[in-house]
């Protein structure tokens, strides 16, 4: 299985500082090519920015960072998937833990979320994963158990088409990312989980890894067996960080 190596850029990009950074990273990628899919999520104003940025080449594909669970309507502010397709997107991330904590998306509506990217045919990326109370009470596994039952009762089998990405909420942006073997536990009880619902389509899941993934701890990270990549916060910013995540997804 290729890993995959999704930037989030979260609220954060520039015209020309959007500009510099993807020619940095075609760059670094012609002189060094990826053995990992890699994809970019910016914000939604600089799509179609990042769209022609990245027009003629296939090395980087196009992300989102949200798309509603409507497919069209009254829904100011929304972004529908079919409208992602239009612009290109091939990955939309849906879940995100500050969008669970700040914007109060509930387990069924991320599921909601997914089930129109994958009808756009957009491949979602569903995060999951803990807070800081929840794992020192001992309910990790139960957390991610249940926002990924709230996945699969929506969409069956269709999850099969889906990527994960365990991103617990004490490791975003706080630089304290999970130990590998803390990461891959919580993977390797993910990949039970889908074995048991899917069989063997659990194997094709990718479960990415994104909490304070940098390029100091990539490798250690990408090493454990249960973890398919990762999905990067701040250090996709910096063009030298994350082409040296990219080089460790083998």
């Amino acid at each position: 299985m290729r890993k995959l190596i999704a930037g989030n850029w979260k609220m954060n990009g520039a015209l020309v500082a959007n500009q510099t950074l993807i020619h940095a990273l075609l760059d670094g990628l012609r002189a060094q090519p990826a053995v990992c899919d890699v994809a970019l999520c910016p914000p939604a104003v600089y799509l179609a920015q990042v769209q022609a940025l990245l027009h003629g080449q296939d090395a980087i594909a196009l992300g989102a960072q949200d798309a509603s669970e409507h497919e069209a309507g009254a829904f100011t502010g929304d972004t529908a998937a079919a409208m992602l397709h239009e612009f290109g997107v091939r990955y939309v991330i849906v879940g995100h833990s500050e969008r669970r904590s700040y914007q109060g998306e509930s387990d069924a509506q991320v599921a909601r979320k997914a089930q129109r990217a994958l009808a756009a045919g957009i491949t979602p990326i569903v995060c999951v994963g803990e807070s800081l109370l929840e794992r020192e009470q001992g309910q990790t596994e139960a957390v991610v158990a249940r926002q990924l039952a709230a996945l699969l009762e929506c969409n069956g089998n269709r999850v099969a088409d889906m990527a994960l990405a365990y991103e617990p909420l004490w490791a975003i942006g706080t630089g304290h990312a999970a130990t590998p073997q803390q990461a891959q536990a919580v993977h390797a009880a993910l990949r039970a989980r889908l074995h048991d619902a899917l069989g063997a389509q659990a194997a094709d899941v990718r479960i990415l890894y994104g909490g304070s993934m940098n390029a100091a701890n990539a490798a250690s990270l990408l090493a454990q067996p249960d973890i398919d990549g990762g999905l990067i916060g701040g250090a996709s910013l910096k063009a030298p960080d994350f082409l040296e995540i990219i080089a460790a997804a083998r």
